[in-house]
């Protein structure tokens, strides 16, 4: 039998819409969290969740 669990928004630990088995693998998932509206992009490969951290936006200088 096939592990599975909730995953977890990595914002405020609530759970989201999505299930992951230990066989999942999520390559720059952009995961929307439905309770506090906020996306995060994530990895995950053996149910374990890594954040990626986006540069900021920076502006243009003449």
């Amino acid at each position: 039998m096939k592990i599975e669990k909730w995953l977890l928004c990595p914002v405020c630990q609530s759970k989201t819409r999505l299930k992951l088995r230990e066989d999942t693998i999520l390559v720059n998932f952009p995961l929307y969290c439905p309770k506090c509206k906020q996306e995060t992009l994530i990895n995950v490969t053996k149910m374990n969740m890594s954040i990626i951290k986006e540069p900021d936006a920076q502006t243009q200088s003449r």
